[in-house]
């Protein structure tokens, strides 16, 4: 599951890139939730929560039913 993960972030990344963000898999945990470091301009930005409900999580739930939700960590 976590290289499927990290396939689809490949997909999402170059969005974030073109504003000078980044994200970065931490880890799937056994309750089936994502975490997600953002990082660049992401890492600050007031969006960042809006970023990883909005598009990381519906993106990654809509691929993968199982996964229940993705959470930010710094």
């Amino acid at each position: 599951m976590e290289q499927k993960i990290k396939e689809a972030l490949n997909v999402i990344r170059p969005v974030l890139q073109r504003d000078g963000g980044d994200i970065e898999f931490v880890e799937y945990t056994d309750d089936n939730i994502v975490k997600v470091r953002l990082q660049g301009h992401c890492a600050g930005c007031p969006g960042a929560q809006m970023t990883i409900k909005g598009v990381v999580e519906r993106i990654l739930v809509e691929s993968y039913p199982e996964i229940k939700g993705v959470e930010s960590v710094q």
